[in-house]
């Protein structure tokens, strides 16, 4: 059975003070969204490197106990800041602070000045590729077994526990994200969730020629391959916070990449004072609703709203959000068997 699509905000840290992160992820809850990102960068790739940047794993930690539906992650976790052990721990403690709501995104690492200013050795990418894939194999390991000897050529582990064991059984959900031929032999392998999207200047993606449909092909041939069902496997994208300028626009990324095959989309969040698809409106006589952003940002107009949680049923997006999933339930064939979105956000 098709996987029922899922939709998500590709919040990031970057650039942006601790009270707007927690503001933006409680948006983020509150308007009912599947799932929302932070970055594991050094610096905001994306600007100077002196702006700020707070690290991805702590900052997901405290977002998990400030948060209580939402699914959370790190889009995605570069393997060539941590050890594996290490970030096995990591990840057992968020998904135990979150209640079992983490998402375990894993990716390669390839930012070259972060690791250079930071004094991180960055490998070429052959044998990043052969770090990431004992990093998977390790971690999946831990979370199947009490105990895991494991002697890689980079990795070591000698009767190493992973207790308590997570929330989430049989393990925490593994998202790879692939674009290129071995990754995605190895996502077809270990990713309970692939992510790629389009080629995109500055980015993992940057320089890659090859389109989506392509990537999908080959993850579902690498699948077939070992014996494994190419649907066991959700897909996510994202994109730039342009597909939020209008409902029309947002409809319009969901529908084409659903068409692809993806189950997971999520788009870059508006920066605070932008109007977009996620913009509250006032109703007339409701002096509890928010008015459409100004400059002063996401926390006066997010902290009124949900001091009357009427934000929920209001958004002009939760009747896209809504209308979105009518849609694939009848032209994907997917089965509803929860309550509609509005009556699950307002509880």
């Amino acid at each position: 059975m098709t996987p029922e699509p899922r939709f998500g905000l590709f919040l990031s840290q970057a650039s942006k003070p601790l009270v707007q992160v927690y503001d933006e992820f409680q948006m983020a809850e509150d308007l009912g969204f599947d799932h929302a990102w932070l970055v594991d960068h050094l610096v905001d790739t994306d600007g100077p490197p002196d702006l700020p940047c707070l690290e991805g794993w702590t900052l997901l930690a405290a977002l998990a106990a400030r948060t209580s539906r939402i699914r959370l992650g790190i889009l995605v976790t570069s393997n060539t800041f941590r050890h594996p052990s290490i970030l096995a721990k990591e990840a057992l403690t968020v998904d135990h602070i979150s209640n079992g709501r983490l998402i375990l995104g894993l990716g390669a690492g390839w930012h070259v000045d972060e690791h250079r200013r930071y004094g991180i050795a960055l490998p070429p990418a052959r044998e990043r590729v052969d770090r990431f894939e004992e990093t998977v194999e390790i971690l999946t390991r831990l979370m199947a077994h009490e105990r895991t000897t494991y002697h890689g050529r980079y990795y070591r582990l000698d009767d190493a526990p992973l207790e308590p064991r997570p929330i989430q059984q049989p393990r925490i959900p593994i998202l790879i994200a692939a674009h290129r031929p071995r990754m995605l032999r190895i996502a077809a392998r270990y990713a309970d969730q692939w992510d790629t999207f389009a080629a995109m200047p500055g980015t993992a993606t940057d320089g890659l020629e090859t389109e989506l449909a392509e990537r999908m092909a080959v993850l579902d041939a690498e699948a077939r391959a070992i014996g494994r069902e190419p649907a066991t496997i959700r897909r996510s994208t994202w994109a730039t916070r342009d597909v939020l300028a209008s409902e029309a626009t947002y409809r319009d990324f969901v529908a084409r990449h659903g068409s692809l095959g993806f189950t997971d989309f999520s788009a870059v969040g508006p920066r605070p004072g932008e109007t977009s698809a996620l913009s509250p409106h006032r109703r007339d006589g409701d002096p509890g609703a928010a008015s459409e952003p100004d400059a002063t940002g996401y926390r006066q107009i997010w902290a009124g709203s949900r001091a009357t949680a009427r934000i929920r049923s209001m958004s002009r997006f939760s009747a896209t959000r809504a209308l979105i999933r009518a849609i694939f339930s009848v032209s994907a064939g997917w089965v509803f068997t929860r309550r509609s979105w509005t009556s699950e956000a307002t509880e």
